[in-house]
């Protein structure tokens, strides 16, 4: 009873709890893993930077757009969007192709063209010393930079730039008040990831990693004795929610990720989770009073109803009041489970 209306009031409160054994589960919870991108951040990044070697930065920015046109990656739609906006005519790609964890590569104009991290150049064989400093530099600013080759050579690098949610400092203030211990585990490069994080107060970063590498951090957590809930929205966050003892998945976030999650925020920001953190503690502690009660109603009525005083006094409880007395403990505990109706969480 107690669960269901507090699932009622999370609705309310645009917390949606697809799993009632998560709400619980949540209240226990001593450390939150959370990814960056769309998480702590709008996950609406916008063009910032074109730094093109060789190329001129129309030439280069129109290759990598025709590369990122067909993808539905935030990333691609702002590279996508900042060659629009510079009225650049974006060609289609052929034999694209996503490379987990590293960039994307395909053939745009008759040109081999990759756009990634350092790691994916890399496994190219394609050197990117020379642009390691500036790209060291976007990332110092909270920027996310990434390196272009074309014909297998580095080209040139392109950064881009995702605002942090309004409201994410304070929410993750008010969580490691409450003893709750937060990291970031994200995709994305150290520099970039320790810059976002600075801002927000979070001390415990986790960057460079894939959706397996979260997945197997949230593990060890777990076996070291912690209660770990995981927030994500991303496709490659899907792992690691269904790993976390409680999934929170934003909202808007890709299907696969609410589908894994057990809670899913409507509006998709962190005060959500503090919302569902103090519903969490407040159906608790009603479970914990409707237990009392029915074990007072119990402990006392069924030796009177046994006839435990009437050696002593003579007293019988007749059915009558037996059976009302029955009713009276459920709609006590009926009662008291209404009152989350009026938490404010």
């Amino acid at each position: 009873m107690s669960v269901m209306i507090a699932t009622g009031r999370g609705a309310q409160a645009g917390v949606l709890v697809r799993d009632a054994a998560a709400l619980e589960r949540l209240a226990a919870v001593d450390t939150l893993v959370v990814d960056k991108t769309g998480t702590l951040t709008e996950g609406r990044p916008k063009l910032a930077a074109v730094i093109a070697e060789d190329l001129s930065e129309a030439e280069l920015l129109t290759l990598v757009a025709g590369l990122e046109k067909g993808s539905e990656h935030p990333l691609a739609e702002a590279i996508v969007q900042g060659a629009e906006a510079r009225r650049l005519a974006v060609p289609g790609a052929a034999d694209f192709e996503a490379i987990t964890g590293k960039g994307v590569t395909g053939m745009v104009s008759g040109r081999g063209v990759a756009l990634g991290n350092a790691a994916l150049l890399g496994s190219l064989g394609i050197d990117t010393a020379a642009l390691a400093e500036r790209a060291e530099a976007l990332q110092v600013e909270g920027k996310t930079a990434m390196f272009v080759a074309v014909d297998g050579r580095a080209a040139g690098l392109l950064a881009v730039a995702d605002p942090i949610k309004p409201g994410a400092a304070e929410a993750i203030g008010a969580l490691q008040a409450a003893g709750i211990s937060v990291v970031m585990a994200t995709g994305d490069n150290a520099l970039t990831a320790r810059s976002i994080a600075g801002r927000l107060g979070i001390e415990r970063v986790h960057a460079g990693l894939l959706p397996e590498n979260k997945a197997t951090l949230i593990s060890g957590m777990r076996e070291r004795g912690g209660v770990v809930a995981m927030a994500g929205d991303g496709v490659n966050d899907a792992p690691a929610l269904s790993t976390a003892d409680v999934g929170i998945a934003m909202g808007g976030g890709a299907d696969v990720a609410v589908e894994s999650a057990g809670i899913t925020l409507v509006k998709g920001d962190l005060a959500g989770i503090v919302r569902a953190r103090r519903l969490a503690g407040a159906t608790l502690t009603n479970i914990r009073q409707n237990l009392g009660f029915a074990f007072v109603y119990n402990a006392l009525g069924v030796p009177v109803a046994a006839g435990v005083l009437y050696p002593l006094t003579g007293t019988l409880l007749s059915p009558m009041l037996a059976a009302a007395a029955m009713s009276l403990s459920s709609v006590s505990v009926i009662a008291n489970a209404l009152r989350l109706r009026a938490v404010k969480p």
